[in-house]
């Protein structure tokens, strides 16, 4: 038991801060955990047979599975390691990078992708999460960038609708425009993906990333039907050296969570949320004490 009278947890600290924990941690079977999902890169040093352990340990019903620790696993045994626990697939990450300008390259990233969405399938992963990619080596256009990712969907979609996968367009933060996304906001995700029915090519909706926008709230309603994922973490300032390290445990940052949630629950979005943290400091802990971290401040912060 590691709650106390006043309802703050006694003797537990929050982990990567070292701060004093607010309140207990969640048990499993709180039914306020019932959205909850565990991205694979919050712990990444786990395994996806640990990683599902964890989940059934504490009591999370989802897992947001990666496609590299899938297949040290093997995805037969992966497939199988999910539905003997129970858990439901929130999402595989992570197709795209599809702005290859060369002829083979492109053509390698869509058979790269044509195995991610056979991959999500034999998973019954709720989306294939898709990165688009920056811009190729040497170059400066943008628009050619886009122009080839919206190619390559006309590619993948068909595929992807005759395998039951839905694919979910991610965009990221502006300053990874350069290098892993030339979608930088929700809107242009919405005009890409509006080409295609909703049930075939979906958005992500990521706080790290689209916290910042002031056209958000109106953003997510237009979204609606399209939201295919809603993760979370928190945005870190000062942002580290690497910036791909600056999502941070919720709570740690700047991000209000609670307005974004609501969004996207009036939208109509009733899926998973998932906890998705890149931070070489949680990955340094001690796995169990993220996961309990997470699901205190999940309940804090989140809800």
């Amino acid at each position: 038991m590691d709650g106390a009278a006043d309802g703050r947890a006694d003797g537990v600290v929050d982990v990567p801060s070292g701060r004093p924990a607010a309140v207990p941690t969640p048990p499993p079977g709180d039914p306020r955990l019932a959205r909850l999902s565990l991205n694979q890169w919050t712990t990444r040093r786990l395994g996806v047979a640990e990683a599902v352990d964890a989940c059934a340990r504490f009591g999370i019903p989802a897992i947001g599975l990666w496609r590299q620790q899938v297949a040290e696993q093997g995805l037969a045994r992966s497939a199988e390691l999910v539905r003997a626990a129970g858990l439901r697939v929130s999402s595989l990450c992570r197709g795209g990078f599809l702005t290859a300008a060369g002829p083979a390259e492109a053509a390698a990233a869509l058979d790269d992708n044509r195995r991610a969405i056979d991959e999500a399938a034999a998973l019954a992963a709720g989306c294939l999460v898709l990165v688009v990619g920056g811009l190729p080596d040497g170059s400066r256009d943008l628009p050619g960038a886009r122009a080839r990712v919206s190619d390559a969907l006309a590619e993948l979609a068909p595929y992807a609708r005759a395998a039951g996968v839905r694919l979910a367009l991610e965009p990221l933060h502006p300053m990874y425009c350069a290098d892993r996304a030339v979608l930088s906001t929700l809107g242009q995700a919405l005009d890409l993906a509006s080409r295609w029915p909703a049930a075939t090519v979906g958005v992500v909706v990521d706080t790290f990333h689209l916290w910042w926008d002031p056209a958000l709230p109106e953003l997510i309603a237009r979204a609606g039907e399209r939201i295919a994922a809603f993760q979370v973490c928190d945005f870190l300032v000062p942002l580290p050296a690497d910036l791909l390290l600056g999502r941070g445990m919720l709570g740690d940052g700047v991000i209000d969570f609670r307005p974004v949630r609501a969004a996207v629950d009036a939208a109509g979005y009733r899926g998973d949320i998932e906890v998705e943290i890149f931070n070489a400091d949680v990955w340094a802990a001690d796995p169990d004490q993220v996961i309990g971290t997470m699901l205190r401040r999940y309940v804090t912060e989140v809800l």
